[in-house]
Parts: structure tokens; C-alpha cells; sequence
């Protein structure tokens, strides 16, 4: 398997500029570890807080350009591994690997689980947006592929209404976080190609710096066992999004050591 590292640095409707520094260090360390030269892509700029339809507007030069980075990966036959700044950039990725391997499933651990659409969102966040546009669930101009039915939510906690529903109802299968966490991933992967993404809100708050703390989370040795049971099927890609570069509260810098070793049998290092 040749991997293909890109990090994304273009805007992607943040609510801080700390994203940029968060997925650019996770592309050094990855750089560092996997002996790979990474390709960047977008250029950061101020964040705007605004609405989703604006956020979409302004950060359509990096989403084009990252679908193209995608389409060029899978074109030459290779593997993406990305540090991505926000979620949001999965409306350009996801359709891509969709449209290279259709018969994958896309594992998306995030605590906020992001399948609302323009007309449920509460919050008006292009982020809350980032899954239900591959799914198909909205047109975000970038493109869909992944039926609901082949996405499985992990660690999924802080959901709206909407997003609840989704899951009771059966439209999306979730895993839990919780003892009976990887048997239950087990059951929804079988022994299809997977292509996970990580929101790092998913964890546990303190363990990295991320935009939102959510409680009840993944400690790294559960990530480390998600990352094993999905290393035992083919993965055809592997995206990080939302470390934040420093803490807020004490503005520290983030370390994604800890966090790619947990991540490591899914890249092979």
C-alpha cells in the first residue's frame, strides 16, 4: 500500500484559526513517523463565524482543490492519509472515496455525529453539515456516494433531535462508546474496506485540544483498539480532523504523539 499525505489548511467554516495550526502538526508528526512528504492544500485565512451558506462560499477554493488532491491520490492508485482542520472538509473528500471504492464503509467517530442538514440544523454550523452531504442528505455542491445505510457512526454523544432520530430510526447504524464498544464495531464492519474518519472531539476532553469538549469520551487505548479491529479489514483512507494546534484555556500546544500512536495500525507506523 503506498500512503498519500495531504494536509488541509484552506478555510473550512471555523470558529478559530487553531485548527490550522492543529492539522499542520499533525501532518509534521505524521511526516516524522511514516517517512512521507506531505502535500498541502488551501491557504489559512481569517475565520469568518458565520452561516453555513457563507462558511460553503468562502471555503470552496480549498474544498474544490482537496476533491482534486483526493481524485489524484486514488488515480495513481494510492492510500489518503490527512490531517484535515475541520470536519467540514469531508463534503469534498467523502464523494471521492466513494467514487473510487463503493463498496467501503465509512466509519465516522465523532461525538456530535454531524449527519444534520440545512433544513434540521439548529446551529446553522457548516461543521453540523460535514456528514449529510456525502450521505445525500443535502446538495452541498461537492458531491454524495455514500449510501446511509454504509456509514457507521462511533462515540456519537452530544446529538439533536434530529440526529437521534436518525439513529433510533435505523438510518445510520451507531457504536457507542462503552464495553461493548469494539464487539458492536465488529458487527457493523464485518469484513468490508473502511474508511474511517476522526473528529478529535470523540475523545475524552484534556486528551488533545480540540473546539469542543463533550464528556464520556474515548480514552487512547480505545482508540488504539478501534484502530486495531479496523486495521484487520482493508482501510482505503484515514482522516483526522479538528486537533486544535494550542489550549485554549492555557494556550499550550497540543501534542499528537499520543494520538497517532493510538491511530498507528491503520498507517502501518
Amino acid at each position: 500500500v503506498t500512503l498519500a499525505l495531504t494536509v488541509f489548511q484552506g478555510r473550512a467554516g471555523d470558529h478559530n484559526d487553531r485548527g490550522f495550526g492543529g492539522a499542520a502538526a499533525i501532518g509534521a508528526e505524521w511526516q516524522r513517523r511514516l517517512g512521507l512528504t506531505a502535500v498541502t492544500v488551501g491557504t489559512p485565512k481569517p475565520p469568518l463565524n458565520t452561516g453555513w451558506r457563507e462558511e460553503l462560499t468562502a471555503a470552496a477554493p480549498g474544498l474544490e482543490a482537496m476533491s482534486q488532491r483526493y481524485d489524484d491520490i486514488y488515480s495513481a492508485g494510492q492510500t489518503p492519509v490527512t490531517a484535515l482542520t475541520r470536519c467540514a472538509v469531508a463534503l469534498a473528500t467523502l464523494p471521492v472515496v466513494a467514487r473510487y471504492h463503493p463498496d467501503a464503509l465509512l466509519v465516522w467517530f465523532d461525538a456530535h455525529g454531524d449527519p444534520n442538514t440545512p433544513e434540521s440544523t439548529t446551529t446553522d454550523f457548516l461543521g453540523g453539515l460535514a456528514l449529510s452531504g456525502p450521505l445525500g442528505l443535502w446538495e452541498s455542491g461537492y458531491g454524495s456516494g455514500i449510501a446511509p445505510v454504509d456509514a457507521v457512526l462511533g462515540g456519537a454523544r452530544d446529538l439533536d433531535p434530529y440526529e437521534r432520530q436518525l439513529i433510533d430510526d435505523g438510518v445510520v447504524r451507531h457504536v457507542p462508546v462503552g464495553p461493548a464498544m469494539l464487539e458492536k464495531l465488529d458487527e457493523a464492519i464485518g469484513g468490508r474496506p473502511v474508511y474511517f474518519h476522526l473528529d478529535c472531539d470523540v475523545l475524552e476532553p484534556g486528551l488533545v485540544p480540540t473546539d469542543y469538549r463533550v464528556s464520556d469520551g474515548l480514552l487512547f487505548t480505545e482508540l488504539a483498539g478501534v484502530a486495531s479491529r479496523l486495521a484487520a479489514n482493508r482501510v482505503v483512507g484515514v482522516e483526522v480532523a479538528e486537533f486544535e494546534a494550542t489550549w485554549s484555556d492555557t494556550g499550550e500546544p497540543g501534542d499528537p504523539r499520543p494520538l497517532l500512536e493510538a491511530l498507528s495500525p491503520l498507517v502501518g507506523g
